[in-house]
């Protein structure tokens, strides 16, 4: 899988990263590190134990990084599930709803990349 073909899988804009990043390379590069960073499952675990708060952060980190590599469903997803919870102390309804939209995301996001990870098939 070529990272436009990965990015094209994802709904995200390749177009928009690219112009950014300008080469594949760079981008995969950062796709792949993506796959190690603590946010997705720091946010699950605050949601988890009702912690408003640290939820925010996690989920306001995720929209950032998917706003900056142009990864659209996954971005737009974090940025309501920021706003649900921003200045919160208590998970609403509205919150857990999108975070199960947001897992969906992040879930389509790390199959991707890990298709475009993998070495071809013989």
């Amino acid at each position: 899988m070529t990272v436009q073909e990965c990015y094209a899988a994802m709904g995200a804009d390749y177009d928009g990263v690219f112009s950014r990043l300008r080469k594949d390379e760079r981008i995969q590069k950062f796709l792949l590190m993506l796959l190690k960073d603590p946010s997705y499952a720091l946010l699950c675990e605050s949601m988890e134990a009702g912690n408003a708060e640290e939820a925010f952060r996690a989920a306001h980190t995720i929209k950032g990084v998917g706003q900056n590599l142009s990864l659209t469903p996954l971005y737009e997803s974090a940025s309501r599930l920021s706003d649900f919870l921003r200045g919160r102390n208590d998970i609403t309804d509205e919150a857990r709803n999108e975070f199960g939209t947001l897992k969906e995301e992040c879930k389509k996001t790390a199959d991707c990349i890990r298709q475009l990870d993998a070495p071809p098939q013989a």
